[in-house]
């Protein structure tokens, strides 16, 4: 690509504040909501005209697990939102904690709440547009783009919650992407919802791995190319209306506006032949369904992962492990999504992609370090989310929207305890008292 050399030109700067969060999905949410809570001037900035990322722009249909199977792991700042979540949806069991359905409409407003109700600030409609560097690491501003103009936001700690890493990796920090051999990425899904469904109809068809199930119909049948796998989740969100994991979407790098762009357009297609599929296969339950919304922001499972002072392995993964400086707990399997050579082998009735690692039983879980939001080579930048130093293994358990919320209010308190350090120096903040504080908001630190 020609480069182009742009004109020497002042922009507005910005200097109020000690904490930029960039990216209000839950980790941001989190960590904006935590940093303002310990006292830091704390702006969240993101790109959409909501918080919550995968909950509400992604449309995700459910929660994945909040339990190990004996008891919620995922506590603190997480806790709250899950259990506001949970009361404001009639059909919801107060006791539910894994696989709960989302009401996204409701959940935008418990994370404008959760934000705004700690203090900070959030500015929607605003793109991460640059980094600007200073030397030895040190992150000088990050530029921002708005309806205004273009500006330089300077801050003492800025944490990326972008889920790509954009700004960790900008700045100049080493990250992985993909699998070592290929580069290969885990598939996208662009989520749908469906209205006017008989919602007993729907509960009483096969669910999606199941023989007979007119998902694998459609899957199989000529005239809804679009749909070339099974891959199919749903939960009812409302009265008449369910929403939907479903599809895959290949060769969607998130890093490339462009491919992301044609995948959006295809997703809108599967969605579409989704409902039609089912309306035709399973017309007691979708014969007068209407496709009411595809999301505006594309369900992502796999890109860069920084590398940080520690990176989580699968071993540790694996041995259940603990760690001293761990700042919460994980049990989500390790979900890692159909290559497209798995394709007929799941049609086959393989399911690869539910056995490819050992499910923990119940009661257990591993520790996530502190050490792997820390990214190496950048003094005064947290990363949380699905972007944290891990191995590509890992990642697939470590995306999801639980753990992320509580990664994120780790990174909220560390942020404002660094900004109190020399240089504000993230790798310098003292992770027991940072667990002490986590422990003192209600999360999990067992030992």
């Amino acid at each position: 690509m020609d480069s182009y050399r742009m004109k020497p030109r002042e922009i507005p700067r910005e200097d109020s504040w000690d904490v930029v969060v960039a990216g209000g999905g839950p980790a941001g949410c989190a960590a904006a909501a935590a940093a303002a809570r310990e006292g830091a001037r704390t702006l969240l900035v993101e790109a959409t005209g909501c918080l919550g990322g995968m909950g509400t722009s992604g449309l995700v249909p459910a929660w994945c697990p909040f339990s190990d199977k004996e008891k919620m792991i995922y506590r603190g700042l997480a806790e709250k939102v899950f259990t506001a979540c949970k009361a404001g949806m009639a059909h919801v069991r107060d006791d539910a904690m894994d696989w709960v359905p989302i009401d996204p409409e409701l959940l935008k407003r418990i994370y404008d709440d959760l934000v705004t109700g700690a203090g900070a600030a959030v500015r929607f409609h605003t793109v991460l547009a640059g980094v600007e560097m200073g030397e030895d690491g040190v992150v000088d501003a990050v530029l921002l783009a708005g309806k205004a103009q273009l500006a330089a936001c300077c801050a003492k700690v800025y944490v990326d919650c972008t889920g790509d890493g954009d700004l960790a990796a900008w700045a100049g920090a080493p990250t992985e992407k993909g699998a070592a051999e290929t580069g290969e990425l885990q598939p996208a899904t662009l989520c749908f919802i469906l209205s006017n469904v008989d919602t007993d109809a729907y509960g009483r068809m096969p669910r999606h791995l199941d023989a007979g199930s007119p998902i694998y119909q459609i899957a199989r049948s000529d005239k809804y190319p679009q749909v070339v796998d099974a891959h199919f989740c749903s939960n009812v969100i409302g009265p008449g209306t369910v929403g939907f994991n479903a599809g895959h979407l290949w060769d969607v790098d998130p890093a490339d506006s462009d491919g992301l762009s044609r995948a959006m357009i295809e997703g809108r297609r599967i969605a579409r032949a989704f409902r039609d599929g089912l309306a035709e296969l399973a017309p007691e339950a979708f014969g007068s369904a209407f496709l009411a919304a595809t999301a505006p922001l594309m369900g992502v499972r796999e890109t860069r992962r920084i590398l940080g002072d520690y990176v989580l392995t699968l071993d540790d993964y694996l041995g259940r492990r603990s760690f001293d400086d761990e700042i919460c707990r994980n049990c989500y399997f390790i979900d890692i999504h159909t290559a497209r050579d798995e394709i007929a082998r799941s049609a086959a009735g393989e399911h690869v992609v539910e056995r490819r690692h050992e499910r923990y039983g119940p009661g257990e879980s591993h520790g996530i370090p502190y050490r792997c939001l820390t990214p190496r080579g950048l003094v005064n930048v947290l990363v949380a989310g699905r972007a944290i130093s891990c191995d590509r293994a890992v990642q697939g358990s470590v995306r999801v929207m639980p753990v992320c919320l509580a990664m994120g209010e780790a990174a909220g308190i560390a942020a404002a305890h660094a900004c109190a350090l020399p240089r504000c120096d993230v790798h310098a903040v003292d992770a027991q008292r940072l667990r002490r504080r986590l422990r003192a908001e209600g999360a999990y630190l067992p030992g």
